[in-house]
């Protein structure tokens, strides 16, 4: 009887904490049905999947992890908007398709329902985030939110109809109830409870956890729309295929890595929760720490959620995810032999796919620096400045060329930068996305594990560092010469990795476009760019005469 007592008592203060969330003015609503037949907003599933703390007092939080991360801010990222726009600029006979494609894995609550009715998704429509007039307002700020991902099905899972927002996701038949999965299976009462609440029914199934999942959205094919391409297709982002051609496919999924378990038994909910070992958080580690930085520095403008204190929080991890799981360096080699010093610095991939991976606009570079016992520079390869731009890099000087993949660098505007270049049908170098028809230069990181001779089209490195017998799976070796003449005493050898999620010259170019969601980015990065880049890893040797 007293347990009884104790159960309905529990469910009346759940009840009665339910009824105060429906009524804030954040959007969030319980129902018995999602009002578009397919999505419901994040405010629903936080009511119970938020306030949870471990035992050393971390908060693991559903909700908070998932409020602070790009996916809650998909659809607010002003890079994104301003590319969208770019490139409806760029071929404004093509917008509508452009506002579907590029809203289908960004703004998927709005485009998924309005795809279903025979039509097409919108971007501007549901911009800025929250706008009044805008019937969906709630659910197109969410991005990529909770019963997004938790109501894909398995089907065509790794099949190239998957790819490019290829998600399926069933309609619940009329009178029915929609169902979101999870790994875990829930008893009936809870089931019953989840059900009444957020209006979907929780199933227990593993396909949430497979890297195929992620691939949806992640692994993406562009069109060419440029004069002369004739239908040409870009891998514009692919690693998912890189993870499936590495050392990885067989030992870690992208969730092990980019939504880490919590490593004791926690509950998943708040709310009549039970101890469960082997919960994921909800933080999708990645690599943009700089959007992160810009969304909550102008969070105002962008209508960003998250508390600040939950963005640093999540920058924090972003860093610590970059900095600890990313790359290694190493000076494996160095020697000073008759007026001159010979490094060899290798660079280890440690992800599970290229590094940088994704959006072309990421690129890593090496910093290699010479100094003498008195701290003046002998030789240097690669600093960077305030404004974003990699001292030597050709691209960042003109916009029409890019700095080549070295095996040997005896120059000060030689560096060895790590990214995807691509190029219009008649070979122009460009940062228009639906410009590009060709990769021009590939060299980044390959993932461990990766044959390069064997490696599909869609991935395989282009240009030198598809010969270069040093650049192989898991690694880059690159030999550095230095003449250092007549110099005397001491000479310190520091090589160090750097990592920029949006390189110069993808951000300068949308000076060009005199539009609001171009200018205000361009604004954006000036006044951040002395923060673009991350150092992701140095290694130092100090050679005697």
């Amino acid at each position: 009887m007293v347990g009884r007592v104790s159960v309905v008592l529990i469910v009346a203060v759940w009840a009665s904490t339910l009824v105060v969330a429906s009524e804030k003015p954040s959007g969030g609503f319980s129902s018995q049905k999602p009002p578009d037949g397919f999505f419901e907003a994040a405010d629903t599933c936080m009511v119970c999947h938020n306030n949870i703390i471990t035992r050393t007092g971390v908060d693991v939080s559903i909700g908070a992890d998932w409020r602070a991360s790009m996916m809650a801010n998909s659809a607010r990222d002003p890079y994104w908007q301003a590319a969208v726009r770019r490139e409806i600029m760029d071929h404004p006979e093509s917008r509508e398709a452009i506002e579907d494609e590029c809203s289908i894995c960004h703004m998927p609550m709005t485009t998924y329902p309005a795809r279903a009715a025979g039509g097409l998704g919108r971007v501007f429509d549901h911009l800025p985030p929250g706008r009044p007039d805008d019937p969906d307002a709630v659910l197109a700020a969410d991005g990529v939110s909770c019963t997004v991902c938790h109501q894909i099905q398995p089907a065509k899972f790794g099949d190239p109809s998957s790819f490019t927002g290829g998600y399926v996701i069933d309609v619940a038949p009329a009178g029915g109830v929609p169902k979101v999965f999870g790994p875990f299976a829930i008893d009936a009462g809870r089931t019953k409870v989840m059900q009444s609440s957020s209006g979907f029914q929780p199933n227990e199934s593993t396909h949430i956890q497979q890297s195929e999942l992620c691939a949806t959205c992640h692994t993406l094919f562009t069109h060419s729309l440029a004069p002369g391409a004739n239908g040409a297709i870009l891998p514009e982002q692919t690693p998912y295929l890189e993870w499936q051609q590495s050392a990885f496919r067989d030992t870690r999924s992208c969730q092990s890595c980019h939504m880490p378990v919590v490593d004791e038994e926690i509950p998943l909910s708040k709310v009549l929760g039970q101890p469960r070992a082997g919960v994921s958080r909800h933080t999708f580690l990645g690599g943009n720490f700089f959007m992160m930085r810009m969304l909550n520095r102008y969070r105002t403008e962008l209508g960003v959620r998250a508390t600040p204190t939950e963005m640093e929080s999540g920058i924090a991890r972003t860093v610590a995810h970059l900095t600890e799981s990313t790359a290694h360096i190493a000076i494996v080699e160095a020697e000073r032999v008759e007026g001159r010093l010979v490094a060899d610095v290798v660079v280890e991939n440690l992800a599970g796919h290229k590094f940088p991976t994704a959006y072309p606009s990421r690129r890593a570079w090496i910093q290699f620096t010479v100094t003498d016992a008195g701290g003046n520079v002998v030789f240097e390869s690669g600093a960077w400045t305030p404004d974003g731009r990699i001292t030597g890099n050709d691209n960042d000087i003109d916009a029409s060329r890019f700095e080549p993949h070295y095996g040997q660098i005896d120059q000060p505007d030689q560096v060895q930068v790590y990214e995807s270049v691509m190029g219009t049908p008649s070979g122009a170098v460009t940062t228009g996305l639906l410009n590009g028809a060709v990769y021009l230069k590939d060299n980044r990181l390959l993932p461990q594990g990766f044959n390069k001779a064997g490696a599909t089209a869609d991935v395989t490195p282009k240009g030198p560092a598809a010969t270069d017998a040093d650049f192989t799976g898991g690694r880059d070796r690159v030999r550095y010469f230095v003449n250092t003449g007549t110099t005397t005493g001491d000479l310190t050898v520091t090589a160090t990795l750097w990592f920029q999620p949006i390189g110069f010259r993808w951000a300068d170019n949308l000076r060009a476009y005199d539009a609001a969601e171009t200018s205000r980015f361009v604004r954006y990065y000036q006044s951040m760019s002395s923060e673009s880049a991350l150092a992701i890893a140095t290694a130092s040797r100090t050679l005697g005469r």
